[in-house]
Parts: structure tokens; C-alpha cells; sequence
């Protein structure tokens, strides 16, 4: 899947502003593409601070459900005092798998929220932000084995060129990558400042916005990002109710591609179409808005990450 980047991304915009736990973006545009019924059973894919949730539950009646997702331990702290909430410890590439345990097979709405928590670069020790120095994590999830500075001292030059070129398009990946295969020969590369230190003569334009194009890349890899969105996608729409809706919020023009891919054609990616022999995947999705919904200049004046954001809404087919 080739697609062109915007650095406009949460990334960038964490690393210069630091925040409360995290700012909901696109609050009141997100919870209204819903259209909630007071009955319905929904899902938050990434409740993080909980402020989706919160707003949700808003228009919740008393027989209502909502089920929140978060692979982030840190989440739980967040959920609130209600009997109407389930919380779920797990990425939400496991959506279906997680609901069925619970006796949950259909659903009415879902949201995802795909934009890092400012919590997550906010915590030091997390290792996602370039303002810390701190352990090269970056796992949303510190149940899973793989960090940041696994992937740098253990992948190939070639692999690493790849990660960079595909998940931040840095203008020059082949020489970063072959700079830190060098540099790892004498040291391997465990901290941020270490990493920092080791590339800094290979750093082309701003170093902020570099840096940040750099460390997208490996977190985006570390927790599958792009892969786990592609799953969440598919079992999504097998789950809504007919008239259901799917609602997304895209930070960056990789992940709003794969959603306007599938939202347009029922698969995450173009590459499994065979238009050949016409063969397409059964589409369950009809996009309500054909262009995605944008934060207002209102928004952007009070929080800066939400200029990237782009929501895209899509309704289950009926039968």
C-alpha cells in the first residue's frame, strides 16, 4: 500500500504542546454520527481518557451498553462509575473475539479514535516522545514483547530503510538506516537521547519535525498499527446492525486511506481487489459523508492536534 504522507500529525503536535491526560477531538461531530438510540449497544475502540465515552453515555438509556476498548493499562483510571460500561484490556484488533465472550454478536455503533493520548507522550518513561529522554519503548501495550529499540538494533538495514520509508516517508531512510546500523556496532541504541546523539548528523531540515516523521515510524511499527486498523476495520462491519454506523478519526493520510479504502470498497487494502477478473470483496458499508468531517478553527485554536483529524462515518447496508 503506497500512500503519501501529511506530517501534520499527532506526533508533531504532542511533541510541541503538552496536554491533560487527552483532549477528545471532534467530540460533538463524532458522538452525532452515530445517531444513538437510547437502547443501542456501542463500542468505543479506543477509549484512552474516556471523553467519547463520556459524551456517549449522555445519550445512553438505562438499558444502553457500551463496550471500551483500550490495549493501554493506563486506560483504566479513566472509566467511570457506571453499570452500563464494559471495559476491555485489549487492542482492538480482537473486537469481535472480546464482544463474543461477553454474548455481544451485533452492535449498533462503533468509534475509533486513532490518535495517540497526549498521556502516552506525556509519560516519560512510555519512551514515545522526542522531549524525554527515557527507554526506546514506544508499546502501547507493555504486555507485548517488541519495543522501539528492539526493532533498531535487530532489524536489517533494508528493514529499517523500509519502516522509515513506509510508515513517516523520511526523505532520506536509506542513509538513516544504514547510519544506525553503523552506529549500533558500537553500543546498542536503548535510549532516546542515545538514538538522538547517534543520527543527529543525518537529520535533514527542522530536527523537530524530523525526529517526529522518525518516531512515527517506529511506533506505528512496534504496535502494528496500520495491520490492527485493517482487522478492526473488516470484523467492524460484520458486526454493526443494518443502518449501523462506523465512525473513524484519522490523524494521518496512511490511516485515512485504509478507512476511505475500505468505507469506499469493503477492503482495508487496494492491493487485495482483483479488478482482473473483477472480483471485489462484498462491500457492507455505505460512507455517509463523502468528504471527511474536519475540526472547525474554534477547535483547532483550543487544541492544536485536532488540525490533522479527519472523520469518516459509514452505514451498515441493510440486508
Amino acid at each position: 500500500m503506497k500512500s503519501r504522507v501529511k506530517h501534520t500529525s499527532d506526533q508533531v503536535a504532542a511533541d510541541v504542546v503538552p496536554n491533560n491526560y487527552h483532549i477528545s477531538v471532534l467530540l460533538k461531530e463524532s458522538i452525532e454520527a452515530l445517531a444513538i438510540k437510547p437502547d443501542g449497544i456501542y463500542v468505543d475502540c479506543t477509549f484512552g481518557g474516556g471523553g467519547h465515552s463520556k459524551e456517549l453515555l449522555k445519550h445512553l438509556g438505562k438499558e444502553g451498553k457500551l463496550f471500551v476498548f483500550d490495549q493501554d493499562a493506563d486506560a483504566v483510571s479513566n472509566l467511570p462509575n457506571d453499570t452500563r460500561v464494559i471495559f476491555i484490556h485489549q487492542n482492538f484488533r480482537h473486537l469481535s473475539r472480546f464482544l463474543r465472550l461477553h454474548g455481544c454478536t451485533e452492535v449498533d455503533g462503533i468509534l475509533a479514535d486513532l490518535g495517540v493520548s497526549s498521556h502516552q507522550f506525556d509519560e516519560a518513561s512510555r519512551g514515545f516522545s522526542i522531549r524525554f529522554d527515557a527507554p526506546l519503548d514506544m508499546r502501547m501495550d507493555v504486555r507485548q514483547g517488541t519495543t522501539a529499540a528492539d526493532l533498531l538494533n535487530q532489524l536489517s538495514e533494508q528493514e529499517l530503510q523500509q519502516v522509515f520509508q513506509t510508515y513517516g516517508e523520511v526523505t532520506n531512510a536509506r542513509t538513516l538506516a544504514r547510519t544506525i546500523v553503523e552506529k549500533r556496532k558500537s553500543a546498542p541504541l536503548k535510549t532516546i537521547e542515545q538514538f538522538k546523539h547517534a543520527i543527529h548528523e543525518v537529520v535533514k531540515g527542522n530536527p523537530q519535525q524530523y525526529l517526529a516523521k522518525v518516531f512515527q515510524s517506529l511506533r506505528m511499527k512496534v504496535n502494528d498499527e496500520l495491520e490492527a486498523l485493517q482487522e478492526m476495520l473488516t470484523q467492524a462491519a460484520m458486526l454493526l446492525k443494518p443502518e449501523g454506523r462506523l465512525a473513524v478519526i484519522t490523524f494521518h493520510s496512511l490511516e485515512d486511506r485504509v478507512v476511505k479504502q475500505f468505507f469506499k470498497t469493503g477492503c482495508p487494502d487496494v492491493t487485495e481487489v482483483n479488478e482482473i477478473y473483477g472480483i471485489r470483496a462484498k462491500n457492507l458499508l455505505n460512507p455517509v459523508n463523502k468528504k471527511p468531517i474536519s475540526a472547525s478553527d474554534e477547535e483547532i485554536k483550543k487544541n492544536s492536534r485536532s488540525r490533522s483529524a479527519k472523520l469518516r462515518i459509514s452505514e451498515k447496508i441493510k440486508n
